[in-house]
């Protein structure tokens, strides 16, 4: 693990069980962890959720966001509609790493409907043991910036 964070977490209803355990596995890697998630599993929608997480991590009131729904898909949608905010859909491992490494991923989303609860658990490791490398990926996403600026997103 590279370094202690302040992560935001949330999920919709689908979400509330696996977000719970992902909470306490961040934080008892070390890691400061604000959950703003639904208290219960009473059907809620995802865009509210990956919005409330979002805000928080584009404010600066949080290093990272994690946030989970069926898919993962709905939610990372949402949160993505907020400027400077690159939230990376991942269902494995591999890929969680590299959206660190290369695109400087600043949240993280998966499904509960689609990974278990080590498989995310796992993911996670490997997102936050992750650094961006900056160099040759950097200007990549500052076009991603760029195109932020220009459409007026956020």
């Amino acid at each position: 693990m590279t370094g202690k964070h302040r992560i935001v977490i949330s999920s919709d209803h689908v979400g509330v069980d696996l977000r719970k355990t992902v909470a306490a596995h961040l934080t008892a890697l070390g890691h400061t962890v604000e959950d703003v998630g639904p208290v219960t599993a009473e059907r809620t929608d995802y865009p509210k959720w990956g919005e409330k997480a979002a805000r928080i991590v584009q404010a600066g009131g949080a290093d990272f966001g994690v946030v989970i729904c069926g898919t993962g898909f709905g939610i990372s949608l949402a949160a993505n509609k907020l400027k400077g905010i690159r939230c990376v859909v991942c269902s494995e491992p591999y890929t969680a790493r590299l959206s660190r490494q290369h695109n400087n991923a600043n949240m993280l989303a998966f499904g509960a409907r689609v990974v278990g609860q080590d498989l995310a658990l796992m993911i996670v490791d490997e997102f936050f043991a992750a650094e961006f490398e900056g160099g040759r990926h950097a200007p990549r996403v500052d076009m991603i910036g760029e195109i932020e600026t220009r459409e007026g997103a956020g």
